[in-house]
């Protein structure tokens, strides 16, 4: 493990939010993730939720949502915007309402409303959409370390989602798209069928004791959010990322992804 070069500056990171899309299934409380391209210029062939970086149209949502009266802090409705809009560009699943209605978008509702060709900003306004930011609940936030050339300050979100909804991969960013356990993911990663970066392990384990989507909002709503920047340490068996203790994931130390260790 080499140490990181203490005379260079880290790099900003970059805000970016990612959502957690939860259903109550037959096998108990499931979750919404991808695997994402091994192409991809981050996280390749890894098993994620779906997200990204905030881009421009987030914020031109979200300025429109403060003009109406919004009671979010701009920049938190900036970072629910991009999960939504993320999450709907690479599963198909979009979060958002008709204007002046109650419920979000039925499939059938959502069929005409196709990503690409207009930013998401002109997209909402061309169907007369809302996004449904009061349905995200903040679960975690996630900053990458500092030795790292690509950075982000991660947002992550929970939201319910109804059985009816039906998730497809993008086929560029998201090559398999499937609903499960936190617990089955978790133990597919332990024996190396998966790739898990430690951020999505972590919030799997953190919800893995909610037998249903109602408990798992309840404990995003309990639950502190505590910024967490690992920091790569050496540990007994190998380099490790240390975590606060008050972050809530019942440990301190995780062993360190490959690409972190130089």
């Amino acid at each position: 493990m080499t140490a990181p070069d203490p005379s260079a500056a880290p790099v900003p990171p970059v805000p970016a939010a990612t959502l957690l899309l939860l259903r109550d299934g037959t096998p108990g409380l499931e979750v919404l993730m991808m695997v994402r391209h091994d192409t991809a210029n981050f996280a390749g062939g890894a098993m994620v939720f779906p997200g990204g970086k905030v881009e421009p149209a987030d914020g031109v949502v979200a300025a429109r949502h403060l003009a109406g009266g919004a009671a979010e802090e701009a920049g938190l409705l900036a970072l629910k915007i991009a999960a939504i809009r993320e999450t709907f560009e690479e599963c198909g699943i979009l979060l958002a309402r008709k204007q002046g209605a109650a419920t979000v978008l039925s499939p059938a509702e959502r069929a005409p409303v196709a990503p690409g060709g207009l930013d998401f900003a002109a997209l909402l306004a061309a169907h007369r959409l809302e996004p449904a930011i009061d349905l995200l609940v903040p679960l975690a936030n996630w900053i990458t370390p500092v030795m790292s050339p690509k950075r982000f300050d991660t947002h992550f979100f929970v939201a319910n989602v109804s059985s009816d909804q039906i998730a497809a991969g993008d086929g560029r960013e998201a090559v398999e798209v499937v609903w499960t356990t936190p617990l089955a993911v978790m133990a597919e990663a332990d024996a190396g069928r998966r790739l898990l970066l430690p951020p999505t392990y972590l919030n799997l384990k953190k919800l893995a004791g909610c037998a249903t989507v109602e408990a798992a909002i309840a404990l995003a709503r309990s639950s502190a959010i505590v910024p967490v920047t690992p920091v790569l340490v050496r540990g007994e068996s190998g380099p490790e990322l240390h975590i606060p203790e008050a972050a809530g994931y019942g440990l301190t130390r995780y062993p360190a992804p490959k690409f972190l260790v130089r």
